[in-house]
Formats: C-alpha cells, sequence, structure tokens
C-alpha cells in the first residue's frame, strides 16, 4: 500500500513539474494592446457586443472589426477611452448611454419555463421548472438576452436601484445662499 501511495505521489510530482517547465517553454505571447483593453472593459463577459467575450471584442476593436462603441454595459465612457488609447476619433452623440440596468420578473406573467435561466450568461436567474423565477441583482450584468427568450415578457429591464452599496454621494452645489464655495 505504501509503494503504492509513494509511486503515485512521485508521479504526481514529476508530471507536475514537466507542465511546470512546458507552460514556460511553450508559452505564447499575446498582444498587450489587447490585454490592456482587455482590462479596461467591465469583464462580465455578458456577450452584448456579439462576441464571446471581453477578450474577443477587444481582438475585434484592435483588428478594426468591431467599433469602440460596441460594448454597451461600458457605454460612452469606456468608448472614450478606448478611443483615447488607439488614437482614434470619435463622435459619442450617436451612442446610448442609460446607465446599468438589471433584469425584473413580473411575478403575475412569470409561467416557470426556465427558457430566461438557460441563456443567462451569470447564472444570475434563480427557479425552477414551473415555478416563479426571480433575478439576483448583484449578479445581473443587465445584457437582456433573458427578455428575447420570454414568452410571456414576463422579463423587463429597469435601471438599477440606488442600495448603499450603489449610491454615491452627489456634487455639492457651487452656490450657497448666493455666495460661492470656495
Amino acid at each position: 500500500m505504501l509503494a503504492a501511495v509513494s509511486s503515485l505521489a512521485l508521479l504526481g510530482a514529476a508530471l507536475g513539474l514537466l507542465l511546470g517547465a512546458a507552460s514556460r517553454w511553450l508559452r505564447v505571447e499575446g498582444n498587450p494592446i489587447v490585454d490592456e483593453l482587455t482590462d479596461m472593459m467591465p469583464g462580465s463577459n455578458c456577450g452584448q457586443c456579439g462576441f464571446p467575450g471581453c477578450g474577443k471584442a477587444a481582438e475585434a476593436i484592435i483588428d478594426g472589426t468591431a467599433p469602440p462603441t460596441c460594448c454597451p454595459p461600458g457605454g460612452k465612457p469606456l468608448a472614450a477611452a478606448i478611443a483615447a488609447k488607439l488614437g482614434l476619433t470619435l463622435d459619442l452623440t450617436t451612442v446610448a448611454d442609460e446607465g446599468p440596468k438589471v433584469a425584473v420578473v413580473a411575478e403575475e406573467l412569470c409561467i416557470g419555463c426556465c427558457r430566461c435561466s438557460k441563456v443567462c450568461p451569470t447564472d444570475a436567474i434563480i427557479g425552477a421548472a414551473k415555478q416563479i423565477h426571480n433575478v439576483m441583482r448583484d449578479a445581473c450584468t443587465g445584457c437582456s438576452n433573458c427578455i428575447e427568450k420570454c414568452p410571456t415578457d414576463a422579463l423587463a429591464m429597469r435601471p438599477t436601484p440606488i442600495t448603499l452599496q450603489h449610491w454615491v454621494m452627489p456634487k455639492p452645489a457651487l452656490h450657497y445662499r448666493g455666495m460661492p464655495c470656495a
């Protein structure tokens, strides 16, 4: 028994060292600009841009097959940052920036068909077959894939509600009782 355990441990250690060395020697260097653009993107891999993830969207932007405005969750700020990074001129007047949204289920319309939960890339929709479904707000990326699949139109996109975790203090007023703030 001891011989079997020690031989398997030795074999595992040798193969682990071999894989570690192979990953170092056979490494393929990627495009550093693609890595920088991927880091700039939200990283939700929601597919709203039409690509299977933020990395593929960054590659398409670099190749010129996708515009810098292809990421809806990033909105105008991301498009402007990408254009500045790549030295492109960009007209942001046509870009709609509605802010972050999450899916909401109308319980009176949900029939529990599970079509929405099957297409959710982040598993934000919970519920069982023939049961009312619900959306976990923190996991929802706002990709709206579920909206297209719902046969009863029980799902809708709503602005992200302001909670203590999402609240940001507004900027102070420029004037206070007619006197400018210093």
